[in-house]
Formats: structure tokens, C-alpha cells, sequence
């Protein structure tokens, strides 16, 4: 299993708790990645928004290409997986400042392609916010000019959306063929895409036996696509203590619903349109990303042991987020990475 984290770009990963004592500014994520490197950890996600969706709006986001340069230039092992919103990118441009990324980092860069999902940020921002179907369309067309200009020495392109004549991408990335593309989604045409253009599929946090399926599931598109076998990574929020007792009581911390939350004026009307159970409704509101569904939650022998269901299940890359981060990713690597790493 390789280990990942999201970079703390929002200052935060839980809606109920104000301070997590991990700021959202440069000195702290550039300290946190280097430390990274040092206890094992083999990726981190620099999740983009610009405005801060754990927080509330109005709290500081750290850009996420910005912070990637920066990242690339400070840290020397770690996979640096920016994501990137096709309509808050003019595709040709991009190429060019990732393939520089990439080569500050030595090859280290790889792309988590979203296809957008907050209409608000895009309106605030003066973007054009596609719906679902077209978003998809939109990052087919997108990754299409990407590829093109990585691996074209002059790429022409006439499109609904794009168009370039004899353009010129130099450097390329070093990566070859290409920086690896992760995505996710859940709908049948991001499935689709995924499993024909991309190379690693991320999921939200679910159980083994799920993830499992959803992993069989793409395995059988990849195939129908003639394509090489795919990566594939879930994101976890994890909590590791002595006792399992010492983890409950984190659990029923982290998931105390604070009304005073900046976030929680969308609370009532995100409960009404789910149909989970009101326990976790809760959880999903409490932390992003359904965090708390795989159940890295325990001893560290039922972490491992729940880590090993997951390998199983065929899964690759576990994407964790922790709080307060700098504390936790150290307690997770000295008391689960590592003595997994020694063990094997």
C-alpha cells in the first residue's frame, strides 16, 4: 500500500472543530512536506479550490499551482498530485506551466482531473460552470489538448470549446508518456472517461467489500478499452490510539455538531437531500470526502488489519487526512507505516 495525505490547503479537514492548530499558509504545508518525506509517506494531494469549502468561504484556501511550484522545489521524494478543474484552466497554458512543475520536481508531478462541482465558486469567479454531462465533455476535450501538446512536438486542434494551431509545448514533462492522470466520480459517463483517458481511479472513503466492487467495475471498462491496468486510490480519514476507547472518544469529538460553524448554515439542506441514516449523515458532514466510512479508526493492529482488507480489495493508494495533521501523520507513521514497512 502506498501512503498519501491531502496538503491542509483549507487550514482543516473537519467542519465541527474551528481550530485544528494547522494554519493554512506556506510555512506550514512547506514544513509538513518535508517531514512527510522523513516518516514514509509516498504522496501528497493539493486539493484546489479557491475558496475554502471546509472553513467556510470566507477563510484563507491556498492555491494549489502555486503551491505545488513551491512544493516541488522544497520536497525531493514525494508524488506532488495537484488537482486541476478544466474550466478554471485554459488547457494550452496549462501544459505548460504542469510540464515546468514537473521538471522542478524531477518527474514527480501527477494530475487529479476534476470535473468541477461547485457552480457558487465558478459564478463568483466570472468561469463559465458547465452542467454534468457537459463537464465531462469539456475535460474529454481538455485532456485531449493536454496530451496532445505533451506529447506532440506542434499540436493542432479544432474543437467545440478549444483551438490551437502548430502550438508548441517545450520542456515536456519528464514523465513519460506523461504525468499520471487521476480522477474520480461516480455517474456512468465519469466512469467512462476515466476508464478510456486516464490512469488511476480515486474514490471517496467506503468499505472493502464496496471498494471491491467498484474496483471490479473498472477493471471490466479498462479492459473493453484495450487499456493497461489502472491505480487505484480512496481517500480515509484516520485515527490511530492505544486504546480503542481513546479512538471513540476522537470520533465523538470530531463529529460533535457545532451550530456556530461557518459551514453549518448548509447543514439542513444537505441532510434533506441524502438518505442516509442520520448517524451518518453526520459523519459525512463532520468530515469530507466520506472519511470516516472505511474505518481507519483503532489500535494500530485494527488499522493494519483494515489496511490488509483493503489490499485485497485491490486497492493501492489510500489518500489519508488526519487533524491536527503534523501530530497525527506522526503517530500514524511510527505506529503504523513503519512497522509495516519493517515487517515486510
Amino acid at each position: 500500500m502506498k501512503y498519501g495525505f491531502w496538503a491542509p490547503v483549507f487550514g482543516g479537514w473537519l467542519r465541527n472543530v474551528r481550530d485544528e492548530n494547522m494554519r493554512a499558509d506556506w510555512d506550514y504545508m512547506s514544513t509538513l512536506l518535508r517531514r512527510a518525506e522523513e516518516i514514509g509517506y509516498d504522496l501528497t494531494l493539493i486539493a484546489e479550490l479557491n475558496l475554502n469549502d471546509i472553513k467556510g468561504v470566507t477563510e484563507p484556501a491556498l492555491d494549489a499551482w502555486s503551491t505545488a511550484a513551491a512544493a516541488a522545489a522544497v520536497t525531493r521524494r514525494l508524488e506532488l498530485m495537484v488537482a486541476v478543474r478544466p474550466n478554471f484552466h485554459q488547457p494550452a497554458l496549462f501544459a505548460k506551466q504542469a510540464a515546468n512543475i514537473d521538471n522542478i520536481s524531477g518527474g514527480r508531478l501527477a494530475l487529479n482531473v476534476v470535473s468541477s462541482w461547485w457552480a457558487d465558486e465558478a459564478t463568483q469567479y466570472g468561469l463559465t460552470f458547465d452542467q454534468h454531462d457537459d463537464r465531462y465533455a469539456r475535460t474529454t476535450e481538455w485532456l485531449e489538448v493536454v496530451n496532445g501538446l505533451w506529447s506532440q512536438e506542434r499540436f493542432t486542434h479544432e474543437g467545440q470549446r478549444y483551438q490551437l494551431k502548430d502550438a508548441i509545448c517545450a520542456p515536456k514533462p519528464m514523465r513519460k508518456p506523461r504525468p499520471p492522470i487521476y480522477a474520480g466520480g461516480e455517474s456512468e459517463t465519469a466512469k467512462t472517461m476515466i476508464a478510456g483517458l486516464c490512469d488511476a481511479y480515486v474514490m471517496h472513503g467506503d468499505e472493502p467489500k464496496f471498494i471491491a466492487e467498484k474496483i471490479a467495475d473498472m477493471k471490466a471498462r479498462r479492459e473493453r478499452f484495450g487499456l493497461p491496468p489502472m491505480q487505484y486510490g480512496m481517500a480515509a480519514y484516520a485515527i490511530v490510539r492505544d486504546t480503542e476507547k481513546e479512538a471513540k472518544a476522537e470520533v465523538e469529538r470530531i463529529t460533535t455538531i457545532d451550530p456556530e460553524a461557518p459551514g453549518f448554515a448548509n447543514f439542513d439542506q444537505w441532510l434533506s437531500g441524502t438518505e442516509l441514516e442520520r448517524e451518518l449523515k453526520i459523519q459525512e458532514y463532520s468530515v469530507s470526502n466520506r472519511g470516516l466510512r472505511p474505518g481507519l479508526v483503532g489500535k494500530p493492529e485494527q488499522i493494519e488489519e483494515q489496511v490488509a482488507a483493503f489490499e485485497d480489495a485491490g486497492l493501492d493508494l489510500l489518500l489519508l487526512q488526519m487533524s491536527p495533521q503534523m501530530e497525527e501523520m506522526e503517530r500514524f507513521s511510527a505506529q503504523v507505516i513503519r512497522p509495516t514497512v519493517k515487517a515486510a
